[in-house]
């Protein structure tokens, strides 16, 4: 059975992670070790801003946590290279929640909301979710035991997705296109998709002007919650069979 994992903030300059360092606990921290029943003593794991530590725990209880790092964990659970995922917004805001973390356990290194035609976007809601969406990625980080938090960035325009920069850009579009899909190559990979209502042909026409390609996920009309899972999940499929040597 794997440790518990948790992601804490980096140690100051001054004080470098390094065998028997204590680590003081957060409330969040705290309350998810209790409930998980652990005492002091128990091992655990922590990353410490991109290093995992193999742990355990000095002290524990209901108003304090102190964990002592014994060894550093050499591990990468992440993908070869970058995975950005230009999520559309939906029209009900909680369907967000629903969708980061199983894109967070499939590797997805990068979180961008886009605002398409269709999306329902009020400036203020959705910032005021912003910091649910971090709790809810470093959850399925740690769920997932993720080496690294993928970086989740503010909502943007969908114009703004006409001129991002990515080897490989693919657009997931429920309409036949007449072409296969594209090969995965060992490069970053940004992929999007619509919103409920989908993509429309106007929005779909620019993406492709500007270097996005379409991709099929099959015959039957996929919900917004379920199409950028489909797509991460199949290029997982195919990351053993790439030569990835060389890249991060």
């Amino acid at each position: 059975m794997s440790l518990p994992r948790l992601f804490l903030a980096a140690l100051p300059a001054a004080l470098p992670a390094a065998e028997n360092t204590t680590v003081p606990l957060g409330v969040e921290a705290i309350r998810h070790l209790r409930a998980l029943r652990l005492k002091a003593g128990d091992a655990l794991e922590v990353v410490l801003g991109d290093q995992p530590w193999k742990a355990d725990l000095a002290e524990l209880d209901r108003t304090r946590g102190v964990a002592r790092l014994v060894a550093p964990l050499h591990e990468d659970r992440e993908p070869p290279f970058a995975l950005q995922a230009c999520l559309p917004l939906p029209a009900q805001l909680s369907l967000f929640d629903e969708l980061l973390p199983p894109l967070v356990e499939l590797g997805v290194t990068l979180i961008q909301p886009v605002v398409y035609a269709r999306s329902e976007f009020e400036p203020a809601k959705t910032a005021a979710r912003m910091e649910r969406w971090a709790r809810l990625i470093q959850s399925a980080c740690e769920q997932s035991h993720r080496s690294r938090l993928p970086e989740l960035r503010p909502p943007m325009a969908f114009e703004a997705l006409l001129a991002w920069e990515a080897p490989q850009k693919w657009v997931a579009y429920e309409l036949a296109t007449g072409q296969g899909n594209p090969p995965l190559r060992a490069e970053a990979l940004a992929f999007t998709s619509g919103p409920e209502g989908g993509i429309t042909e106007q929005e779909f026409a620019a993406l492709v002007a500007h270097g996005w390609q379409p991709v099929s996920l099959g015959r039957s009309i996929l919900r917004a919650v379920t199409a950028p899972v489909a797509l991460l999940g199949a290029v997982q499929f195919q990351l053993p069979g790439l030569s990835t040597r060389g890249l991060r």
